[in-house]
């Protein structure tokens, strides 16, 4: 072990575990600054393509229906989002950005940068994370 940094020894699946602590935290925090959770976060970039329902957001974000429907009740709830009724089938909702939400999805897109530390090459960081998740994810959430 390393005295000056006793973290160098540590299992990679420690340190991305830490890591993910750490990031997660900071995230949580700047985002209930705008109002937003990370999952409000979530949703509200995958309606950046338009309107979905609340079953098609809980699969592309990978989550049960019903963790999708709380996070839609808090953004509708902060104005960032609303629900109406799917003009092909009244049975169903479809989900849209509001103009407050599409203020709060700008205002969160320079976050990032000014949380982190400069990664020098943030595409390769990010191709090994997508990496990590889709061969660790398994048949859960296969599309």
């Amino acid at each position: 072990m390393t005295a000056a940094d006793p973290m160098a020894d540590w299992p990679t699946g420690r340190l991305l575990s830490t890591a993910a602590r750490l990031v997660e935290n900071a995230w949580a925090e700047a985002l209930e600054k705008q109002g937003l959770t990370h999952a409000g976060l979530i949703a509200l970039h995958l309606l950046e393509g338009g309107s979905l329902s609340q079953t098609e957001l809980a699969k592309r974000a990978r989550v049960e229906n019903q963790t999708m429907s709380r996070t839609i009740e808090r953004l509708e709830r902060e104005g960032f989002v609303a629900r109406t009724p799917d003009a092909t089938d009244r049975r169903r909702h479809v989900v849209a950005r509001t103009d407050a939400g599409h203020r709060v999805w700008q205002r969160t897109r320079t976050l990032e940068a000014e949380m982190f530390p400069d990664l020098g090459d943030p595409d390769a960081l990010r191709s090994i994370l997508l990496h990590i998740i889709r061969s660790s994810s398994g048949a859960r959430w296969r599309e």
